[in-house]
């Protein structure tokens, strides 16, 4: 088949041609941007879920739907090790340009007080020419999201948006990949902003997206996480919707899957988005007409898992260190040998370590670098699993 038309897309972040099987949480959302624009009680919202699950996809098409309305938007992507001052400040001045306020003296102060915020590194007071500058034109206003206190100044920040976006009757969507990779003072900060928001009303809301063990990195940080956020779990496509996802780019392309070839890519991609478009591709390519069938989705079955090894799995083991693999291995078989498994199973940490010979204290420093690494996450005191799915798989072909 036709190379050049081949409608799917196996990227990091990049929106499939059909986005099957979340209308469900695009219609809630609908209903929240209505409600905050109104002045209405709503919770923020976080999205977990595995790598591969497309939670940056669904976490673009929410802010979409937020600029349809007229908000200001901004998204930022969290990073170990890095604060959340810089990133954010840049995020809110072009959800300030979105909105779009005509009071240039209201923009001109809300931009001022981002700027502050920018530039207030906690317990410093860095030199002139080492600041960093977000690039906006108006002056820093002193005295307001600039004490160093990153809930304080944090909480002040909020209000200021949120009172500039009450004034136009949009509201403010602040967007967050990879959540659960703020740091503790900013995750503890961002709780109190999100609290100070629901009791005043203010029109802003923050979207976060990041691994199954979210909800418990906030509930770490405040206690009263849970009553701020609305958690989603985003998992793998029902047959369904996976059969959607395949179908309709493809018969705007004029082609189709015979039913057979459908239930064959279920079953070689378990629902999981990222391998849906992966194996369409190869599919695709290779297939040498229309309708595909499962002779086909057999012979280029290959070709995807080898796409995957090297650009999916291949690119994380490889972040790994010898120990590290070591430990990954042994997680793979606790959980290839645990009853009625599952490929996303979790394994005791004890298991691992038995598995391996050693004691598991001895091997806290590995499970702790991977964990930092994003490979896996702990869901519950004393197990582990892997952050992608299928990955166990992928180590024990591997050998």
């Amino acid at each position: 088949m036709d190379p050049i038309r081949n409608p799917y897309a196996p990227g990091a972040g990049q929106r499939p041609p059909e986005l099957a099987g979340r209308d469900e949480q695009l219609a809630a959302f609908d209903v929240v941007l209505e409600r905050v624009a109104k002045g209405r009680p709503e919770r923020s919202l976080v999205l977990t879920g595995l790598r591969g699950v497309g939670k940056t996809v669904l976490l673009n098409a929410l802010r979409g739907a937020a600029v349809r309305k007229g908000w200001g938007t901004g998204k930022l992507e969290a990073r170990p090790g890095q604060g959340l001052r810089r990133p954010l400040s840049s995020a809110l001045h072009q959800a300030v340009r979105e909105l779009g306020h005509r009071d240039e003296e209201s923009v001109d102060h809300v931009l001022g007080v981002i700027k502050s915020f920018a530039h207030r590194d906690a317990g410093t007071a860095a030199k002139l020419k080492d600041q960093w500058s977000p690039g906006i034109d108006a002056p820093a206003v002193r005295g307001r999201a600039d004490s160093g206190d990153i809930e304080i100044d944090l909480v002040e920040l909020f209000t200021d948006l949120g009172g500039l976006a009450a004034d136009v009757g949009k509201g403010v969507g602040i967007f967050i990949d990879e959540m659960q990779d703020l740091g503790p003072d900013d995750v503890s900060a961002l709780c109190a902003a999100c609290h100070e928001l629901s009791q005043s009303g203010l029109p802003v809301i923050v979207v976060g997206a990041g691994l199954p063990h979210l909800p418990a990195v906030l509930s770490a940080s405040k206690s009263y996480s849970e009553r701020l956020f609305r958690y989603q779990r985003i998992d793998r496509l029902a047959r369904e919707a996976a059969d959607r996802a395949l179908e309709a780019p493809a018969a705007d392309e004029e082609a189709a899957y015979e039913p057979d070839a459908l239930a064959a890519m279920y079953d070689a991609t378990g629902g999981y988005p990222y391998f849906i478009q992966a194996y369409g591709k190869a599919v695709w390519d290779l297939a040498p007409r229309s309708p595909i069938t499962a002779a086909d989705v057999a012979v280029a079955a290959p070709e995807a898992e080898s796409e995957l090894a090297v650009g999916f799995f291949g690119s994380r083991y490889e972040r790994a260190t010898p120990g590290e693999r070591d430990y990954l291995m042994a997680m793979a078989d606790v959980a290839a040998a645990q009853p009625d498994s599952d490929a996303e199973d979790s394994v005791h940490s004890a298991d691992v370590a038995a598995r391996l010979g050693k004691k598991p204290q001895s091997l806290s420093p590995a499970r702790d670098s991977l964990l930092k690494k994003g490979l896996v996450y702990s869901g519950e005191r004393g197990r582990i699993a892997f952050t992608v799915p299928h990955f166990g798989r992928y180590l024990r072909e591997r050998g």
